[in-house]
Formats: C-alpha cells, sequence, structure tokens
C-alpha cells in the first residue's frame, strides 16, 4: 500500500524531445505512407480555402449582376463556378477520408512496435526494478500511456498538420484579398495563440500529473486484488477505501485541473474569433465606404462587397482552425506525458551480464576429458574461453559445487542485510538455512542466482566465480521450488514444460510422477490438457505446489533452491509434497530453507542466521548438542518469528 503521505509532484515539466522521438518512430517506418497523408491533408487544406475564395467571383459576378440583369445573363457563369466549387470540395473530401485511415493504421502500428520493445527490454530488467515498481504502475505503462500515443498518432498529429497547412494557405489567400485586413487578422491571431500558450502550458502540468497520479491508483488496486483475503481478513476495508480516497482525490485533482484549463481554451478562443470577425466587418466596411486604395499582394486591386464577405469566411475558418490547434494541445500533452513513462521503460537500463562462461552440452569419456558435443548426452560442462591470458578454452563438468566466501550483501547502501557469509555445499549434499523472517536466508539464494550481485566477498560454482558464468546459463543450471507458486494461463502440461520448453510430453509426465504429481493430475477433468486460470486458482494450493516441483524436475537441474516450499499447506500435503521433493532433491546439491525444522532434520549441514549473520552451523544432532539457538528453536524454547 502507498503510503499515506504521498507527496504528487504536479509541476514535472514534460521532456519536449519525446515528441521528436515520437515523431522518429513513425517517421523511420510509415515514410511512404506518411507522404500519402501529407499529399491528402494538403489536398483537403487546399481546396477547403480555394472553395472560399471562389465564394469572391460567386457574389461579384454571379450574385450581385444576377440581381440586377436577371438570372439568365449569369446563368453559365454560375454553373462553372458551382462546378469548380463542387469539384473541389469532392477532392477535399477524399483527402479527408483517406488520411485518417492510413493514419490509423501508422498508430496502431507505432504502439504495436513500442509495446514490443516495452516487453522487451522489460523482460531483460534485473529483479530490483520490479522491487521498487508495483505492478499496477507497469501495466498503467502498457495500457493508459500507450492509449495517449496512439490518440496523438492518428488524431493529434494530422489535425495539427492540417491546421497549420490551413493556416498558411488562408493567409495567403488573405494577403491576395487584402494586407490591411490581413493586419487586423494578425493582431488577433498573436492575441489568439499567447492564450494557447499560457492555457496549454498549465493543462500540459497537469496532464503529466495525471498519468502519474492514474498510474498509482490502478497500482493501488492491483495491490487490493490481489490481497483482498489479507483485507477481509484483518478487517482493513475501511483503511484501504481511505487510502483509494485519497489516491482518487489526488487523481481528481490532476484530472480536474488539467479539463478544466484546457476546456476554458475553446471558448474564450471562440469569442475573440467573434470579436474578430466583427472588427473585420466594421473595417472593411470602412475602407469601401472611403474608398481607401486595397494593398494586396500582387499591387493594389479594388475591395468590393464579395471580397470583404470572403475575406469574413476566411476569417472564420482561420478562428476554427486556431481553435482546433488548441483542443489538440491537451491530447498531445498527455501522449508527451505518457511517452516519457513508455521511454523510461524502454529505455530503462537491462541486467547487467558481464560473464563469458557458458553452459554447453558435451560428451565425458572413461578418461574424464570433456569434449563438446551437439545433443545432450546426460552430461554438462562449463566452457571457459580464457582471453586474458593463452587464448585457449577448457571445460569443466557442472557437477554442483557451490561456495561463498566471506560474502557481504546490502539491498540498499544504507541497510546492509548479510555480513560475512562463507559455506559450501559438495554436488549431492543437502544444506538447510533456518532463522527468524528477515535473517538473510532467502538474499543467500537469490545471490546465488545472481539476481543480484556482491559488492564484497565471492560465490563460486564448480570452482568457477560466478560473475564470470553468464546469467543465462547459470540460472539453467539452477531449480528453484517457492512458496509462492506462479502457474501461468494455459494447460497443465505447457505449465510443467515451462520448466524445459524442449521436453516431450513423456518426459513432462515422468517428472510429473517424480514429483507425486501424476496421480491427481489424472484425476482432473482433462488431465494433462486440462486448462489453468487465475494463477491455478482451480486447484489447491499443495496441488499447485506439486506441479511447481514437476516444473523444476523436468528442467532436470544439478543444483535446487527449495525457498520455504511447504510452508502454507497442510501437514497431509506436506507429506505428499516433501515425498516428491525427496525424489526431486536426490542425487543433486539442493539448499532448504524451511520455518519447519521437521524438513530439514536430515540434512548435510544447517545453518543458522540470525540478522544476515551465521551463528551456527552443523547437522541436526551437532546443534542440538551444542544446546545454542537452534536447540531452543527445535525445542520452541524459541519461535522462529
Amino acid at each position: 500500500m502507498p503510503p499515506m503521505n504521498r507527496k504528487v509532484v504536479t509541476n514535472k515539466k514534460i521532456d519536449k524531445k519525446s515528441l521528436l522521438r515520437l515523431v522518429r518512430y513513425v517517421y523511420d517506418s510509415h515514410k511512404f505512407s506518411l507522404l500519402i497523408v501529407l499529399i491528402c491533408i494538403i489536398l483537403s487544406a487546399v481546396s477547403n480555402v480555394i472553395v472560399n475564395s471562389y465564394m469572391a467571383s460567386l457574389i461579384d459576378t454571379v450574385i450581385l449582376p444576377g440581381m440586377s440583369e436577371g438570372l439568365e445573363k449569369v446563368k453559365d457563369g454560375l454553373i462553372r463556378i458551382m462546378s469548380i466549387m463542387i469539384v473541389l470540395d469532392l477532392l477535399g473530401v477524399v483527402g479527408s477520408a483517406i488520411y485518417p485511415q492510413i493514419m490509423s493504421y501508422v498508430g496502431q502500428k507505432t504502439i504495436k512496435t513500442l509495446r514490443d520493445e516495452m516487453f522487451d527490454n522489460m523482460e531483460t530488467l534485473p529483479i530490483r526494478y520490479f522491487d521498487s515498481h508495483t505492478h499496477g504502475e507497469i501495466m498503467s505503462t502498457y495500457t493508459n500511456d500507450v492509449d495517449t500515443i496512439r490518440q496523438m498518432v492518428c488524431q493529434g498529429i494530422p489535425s495539427l498538420i492540417q491546421s497549420v497547412m490551413s493556416i498558411v494557405m488562408i493567409f495567403l489567400s488573405m494577403l491576395n484579398y487584402s494586407i490591411w485586413l490581413s493586419l487586423v487578422v494578425m493582431a488577433v491571431i498573436f492575441i489568439m495563440f499567447r492564450i494557447t500558450g499560457k492555457f496549454g502550458g498549465k493543462s500540459a502540468k497537469y496532464m503529466a500529473a495525471q498519468q502519474k497520479s492514474l498510474a498509482d491508483e490502478e497500482g493501488f488496486i492491483e495491490e487490493m486484488m490481489e490481497g483482498m483475503k489479507v483485507v477481509k481478513v484483518f478487517n482493513h476495508e475501511e483503511e484501504a477505501k481511505a487510502a483509494f480516497d485519497k489516491l482518487n482525490d489526488q487523481l481528481f485533482t490532476d484530472s480536474e485541473t488539467a479539463n478544466a484549463t484546457a476546456n476554458a481554451l475553446m471558448p474564450i478562443l471562440a469569442n475573440v474569433g467573434n470579436i474578430m470577425y466583427v472588427l473585420l466587418a466594421i473595417v472593411g466596411g470602412l475602407l469601401v465606404t472611403i474608398s481607401l486604395p486595397n494593398l494586396t499582394i500582387t499591387g493594389f486591386s479594388p475591395l468590393s462587397i464579395g471580397v470583404i464577405i470572403s475575406f469574413l469566411g476566411l476569417s472564420r475558418q482561420l478562428s476554427q482552425t486556431v481553435s482546433q490547434i488548441s483542443m489538440q494541445v491537451s491530447s498531445i500533452a498527455m501522449a508527451l506525458a505518457g511517452s516519457d513513462r513508455v521511454f523510461a521503460l524502454i529505455d530503462e537500463k537491462s541486467e547487467e551480464d558481464d560473464g563469458y562462461v557458458t553452459l554447453v552440452k558435451c560428451n565425458i569419456d572413461k578418461d574424464g576429458n570433456i569434449t563438446e558435443s551437439d545433443e545432450y548426452t546426460g552430461h554438462w560442462a562449463w566452457k571457459h574461453y580464457h582471453a586474458q591470458s593463452d587464448h585457449t578454452t577448457t571445460y569443466k563438468e557442472l557437477k554442483g559445487d557451490i561456495e561463498m566466501v566471506d560474502v557481504d550483501f546490502a539491498y540498499n547502501p544504507d541497510k546492509q542485510v548479510l555480513f560475512d557469509v562463507s559455506l559450501y555445499a559438495h554436488p549431492g549434499q543437502k544444506i538447510a538455512f533456518v532463522g527468524a523472517t528477515g535473517a538473510g536466508k532467502t538474499t543467500i539464494t537469490n545471490l546465488i542466482n545472481r539476481f543480484y550481485d556482491i559488492p564484497d566477498g565471492k560465490i563460486r560454482y564448480d570452482g568457477i566465480n560466478i560473475n564470470k558464468i553468464r546469467k543465462p546459463d547459470l540460472r539453467r543450471s539452477l531449480g528453484m521450488v517457492l512458496q509462492d507458486v506462479n502457474l501461468f494461463t494455459g494447460t497443465v502440461m505447457d505449465n510443467i514444460r515451462y520448466g524445459n520448453l524442449y521436453a516431450t510430453d513423456e518426459e513432462c509426465i515422468a517428472a510429473a510422477k517424480l514429483a507425486n504429481a501424476d496421480d491427481f493430475i489424472n484425476r482432473l477433468p482433462e488431465g494433462y490438457d486440462t486448462m489453468l486460470t487465475g494463477n491455478g486458482s482451480q486447484l489447491s494450493q499443495g496441488q499447485r505446489q506439486l506441479i511447481s516441483i514437476a516444473r523444476a524436475a523436468v528442467a532436470n537441474p544439478p543444483v535446487m533452491i527449495l525457498d520455504e516450499a511447504t510452508s502454507s499447506i497442510d501437514t497431509r500435503t506436506e507429506a505428499l509434497v516433501q515425498k516428491g521433493m525427496d525424489n526431486l532433491m536426490e542425487g543433486r546439491t539442493v539448499f532448504v530453507i524451511a520455518h519447519r525444522l521437521s524438513t530439514v532434520r536430515n540434512s548435510d549441514a544447517i545453518m543458522v542466521l540470525d540478522h544476515g549473520h551465521i551463528i551456527e552451523r552443523g547437522t541436526h544432532d551437532q546443534l542440538l548438542a551444542m544446546k545454542g539457538t537452534y536447540y531452543q528453536l527445535y525445542t520452541g524454547a524459541f519461535e522462529l518469528e
């Protein structure tokens, strides 16, 4: 749950570089499509302006003469001008109909690319990133933030380009009619753009805050959904509602302020446009009355009633176009805020991996010589290329020998978690960790997996510093069974095969039998083809755990990590799960974390941890004989918690 005193920053500046980056994303992949879009936009903008400009000819050469001379005298001119206006209108309609369809494809393709890049990079991020970002916050980036970009690409940018083109064409047409009237327009349009800049800037700040508040709220909702049982068990409903209300109030404040600022812009600009219309009518009337020479970009020309009416139409069109630009300010601001978060995820630094020792399939002859193999022969080896010495390649058989020497570690610089930890596990040995929550048990296994790298000390795997081993290869040699089981949407067979995507159905079934899961799976409605959804919610905790053990078994790693795998199931089910784990552990190096001391009695060595220190070590009998902390834990004098 977010802290109750969370401070929301509402004056975050939007990185304008995101807009240029978005434009590059769109342009680099869709040059030809954008060229067609540009042609259609120009066609639409030009046709609208030219149609309006023909109004002057229609009034001066057809309507006014027709009123005095009769319709027959001007019929040919009327048909000619109306035909031209209809053709131009049709061209504008065609252009306006084509480019939204193309931009819809371009927009969807762009956000597909963004989502692909986000997910691709997310899969490379370290565990630390997911420890510091809520799942809801990340999901909001995939949904809300990406959707704001779609709206901008599909609607905002095309509308902006069309508006700019229209303004240019309208203004050139105005200059061709009258420079004096154009000066009035320039003064009013300058005021309109100043108003747009002022309101748009304020709106942009709050749009960025709105996106952040929305992500925070969605993250909180997801936490509440995942922990609903806990909320109800501890009667935390009122506190949860109060926390949600605070987040929702903040979202309301940011959204209301952003939208109120953006919505105020339209009526203000509309009224300024009306004022401009009246001013032009007055100035135009005065110019006609006093017969002032009418200056245009082509010289002097008469200022007729038709010219003034056409100019007024252009001014109305211009003010509407400026208003159209202002309408895009809020959507562009939201898209920029969203793109900041999208690009932040894409640019998030991937998990560092400077390892160069790889895991390969191999053959081992009777003399112990190792050769690399394309086929799996039952053996794996570490392939070590010595680039800094003699440039030779050596192989060492994967056995599962783990050693930690003087390891210190801290998740945060100001709070050290492990102090001078040293231990070893020879191939086939079972090492157990016991101690209170927070003692550092799980942290040790996280370091063996290189979910986090150590600043001090050494961890060696088969005599090789694990910092030299590529992380994917290191993790391929390690299996994990966790207390919190994650099952994915798919069949039971799919979930078992997750441990080894190349495993056959027979190998998956053999792994299930090894894990003691085959019996209950065959009793499911469709056996191994039973579809699991909602993290396997239709199964019991013990059944889900057995599938996770089978998943680890099919991977067939030499080292297994069992992190409190039986702590959340009942005693009867534990016996079933324990038997499956015993089968899994046979012949492997195993690290066991357990709160139930009965599960670690047969370990080769038991490490008792307290606040990051190993305070006792030995076998079960040795530790009981010492009558120290383990003895008191085992006899019930102390509680693990």
